[in-house]
């Protein structure tokens, strides 16, 4: 349960990544509000999830989410430029993420 709830906060991370980009320096309400909405209700999950997993493991995937799902949304709906390099970061990071999944199983 605890690392449905680090996905789930790791998805919260990417909603308000993508907020900043939106709120203009916090200047436009609506977007502001969802990004600090999203960002606590990000934390909150973050904190749960720390209860049994591993400080290291649980931020590690925390941030790794959160940068795979704004990368990916960059290149989706901004569309920013991609590589190959860029494509393999990516596969990196999910390994890393994958990776510290499985060095958690008994």
């Amino acid at each position: 349960m605890n690392w449905l709830i680090l996905i789930f906060a790791g998805l919260l991370e990417v909603v308000w990544a993508v907020g900043l980009k939106y709120t203009q320096g916090f200047t436009k309400p609506l977007p502001s509000v969802v990004t600090v909405i999203a960002m606590a209700a990000s934390f909150y999950c973050l904190s749960l999830a720390m209860r049994s997993l591993p400080l290291s493991i649980a931020y590690t995937v925390w941030i790794g989410i959160g940068m795979v799902g704004a990368v990916l949304f960059g290149i989706v709906f901004l569309k920013e430029p991609v590589n190959l390099f860029k494509i393999i970061s990516v596969l990196l990071i999910i390994a890393g993420i994958l990776g510290l999944k499985l060095s958690t199983v008994s």
